[in-house]
C-alpha cells in the first residue's frame, strides 16, 4: 500500500465520524454542525486535491503494518470533536468567528500553496522561491497547522492543542526538515534559507524571489 491510502481513508471517514458522534450524543448543537462543516470539506477537498495534484511524498509504498501505525496515529485528529460533541460544549459566536476565520486562511494557504508546488515542479522543476514560497519554505504545512488549530479551538479543551504539538514536533518539523536537505543541493538555496522562515513567514529582508527566477536544477 501506498502512504496515501491511510492517509485518505482518515480524510474521507472524518465527516461519518463526526456525524456518527453528532447522533451518538445526541448533540445537534450548533458548534457540532461548525465542525461537520469545517473539518468535514477539509477532509473532502483533501481528496479532490489528491486526483488533481497529488504530493509525491505520500506516494511512497509502505507495508500494511506502517500503513495501520499511520492511520492509528492520524486518528488522533478525532479527539478533538469526540471533546467538542461529546462533552455537549458550545462554543461562543466569537470564538465560532476566530475559528471559522483561522480555518479559512489554513486552507487558503495549505491547498493554493501545494497546488503552486505541484504545477510549478511539474512544468520548471528547481528551486521555488516566489509567490505562497516566497517568505516561507513550508506555506503548505503553515495552512495545515492552521486548519488543526481552528478544530483545537472549537473544542474548548488543552489535549486537541497538545495533540497538534505533538505531531506538528514528530511528523512537520522532520518533513520539513529532509525538504530542506534536499533544497541544499540549489547553490541559491543558503540565500533561499536566509530570507524565509521554515513554518512561519520572514520578513524585513528582500526575498530572492525579488532578485532570482525560479532556479532549475
Amino acid at each position: 500500500m501506498k502512504v496515501k491510502h491511510a492517509i485518505n481513508l482518515h480524510k474521507g471517514l472524518t465527516p461519518a465520524i463526526v456525524v456518527g458522534l453528532m447522533f451518538a450524543y445526541q448533540n445537534f448543537t450548533l458548534g457540532a454542525w461548525i465542525y461537520l462543516a469545517l473539518h468535514g470539506s477539509y477532509g473532502l477537498l483533501w481528496l479532490l486535491k489528491d486526483r488533481l495534484y497529488p504530493d509525491k511524498q505520500w506516494e511512497q509504498s509502505i507495508s500494511v503494518g506502517a500503513g495501520t501505525g499511520t492511520f492509528v496515529m492520524l486518528m488522533l485528529y478525532w479527539v478533538a470533536p469526540f471533546l467538542l460533541i461529546s462533552r455537549g460544549t458550545i462554543p461562543p459566536l466569537p470564538l465560532v468567528a476566530l475559528a471559522i476565520a483561522v480555518n479559512i486562511c489554513g486552507i487558503f494557504l495549505h491547498y493554493v500553496s501545494d497546488a503552486q508546488k505541484y504545477y510549478t515542479l511539474k512544468y520548471q522543476p528547481g528551486l521555488i522561491t516566489e509567490g505562497l514560497f516566497a517568505r516561507c519554505r513550508n506555506t503548505n504545512y503553515l495552512g495545515e497547522v492552521l486548519i488543526y488549530l481552528s478544530f483545537a479551538l472549537l473544542a474548548q479543551h488543552w489535549l486537541p492543542f497538545a495533540i497538534l504539538a505533538l505531531l506538528v514536533s514528530v511528523l512537520f518539523v522532520p518533513n520539513m526538515l529532509k525538504k530542506d536537505q534536499s533544497r541544499a543541493r540549489y547553490p541559491t538555496f543558503e540565500r533561499y534559507k536566509a530570507t524565509s522562515g521554515l513554518l512561519l513567514p520572514k520578513f524585513g529582508v528582500p526575498a530572492v524571489a525579488d532578485t532570482l527566477t525560479i532556479e532549475k536544477p
